[in-house]
């Protein structure tokens, strides 16, 4: 299976640069998402590759936000893709989970949503280590198979710079031509 990670820097986002010794791969972890369901991750993604955005801090949502309607764009041209949202939280905070988790999902209507945010309560810096990120800044976003290659990285809102960025990695790992860009209201842009 081809494995392409893009390399450069655009506006905020930087991406690694290509090449094994540089190789992502996302760490197991287990979380329960918004539904109380169990997963351990990579494993549990249910997409062949997904677009997993890792938030630490609950001011982070509005960056996470900018992404979710550019991702359901993209979702609808590669139907083997899903998207998640990881709000990443210390293990000292899974005394609290039940307030942590209940808060989170009462905020959110859809149900899809709630069954696609996994709360992670874990050792972060195990976890930042192996996804190479520096600090707690900014949200971080990647796309990563099942058997958790990272073949894309990025960081920050959305941009139409990281979105071709990211389209363009999807359409290598889909074995596709690129993916045209498409308006997050669904018109050619």
């Amino acid at each position: 299976m081809l494995m392409l990670i893009v390399a450069g820097t655009f506006a905020g986002l930087s991406l690694p640069a290509p090449g094994p010794a540089d190789s992502l791969r996302f760490p197991v972890v287990e979380g329960t998402n918004l539904e109380k369901k169990q997963f351990t991750l990579p494993a549990d993604f249910a997409g062949a590759w997904n677009v997993v955005l890792v938030a630490f801090r609950r001011e982070q949502q509005a960056d996470v936000d900018t992404w979710m309607p550019h991702l359901k764009v993209l979702a609808r041209a590669h139907p083997a893709l899903r998207t998640y949202e990881l709000p990443t939280l210390t293990r000292s905070y899974r005394w609290m989970r039940r307030y942590i988790d209940g808060g989170m999902a009462g905020g959110i209507p859809d149900r899809t949503v709630r069954e696609h945010t996994i709360t992670l309560y874990i050792d972060k810096v195990p976890f930042k280590r192996a996804l190479g990120i520096p600090d707690e800044e900014r949200i971080r976003v990647f796309l990563v198979a099942r058997d958790g290659r990272v073949a894309w990285s990025g960081v920050g809102a959305w941009t139409a710079e990281a979105d071709a960025s990211l389209r363009a990695a999807m359409a290598a790992v889909a074995g596709a031509a690129a993916t045209p860009a498409v308006s997050a209201a669904g018109t050619g842009s």
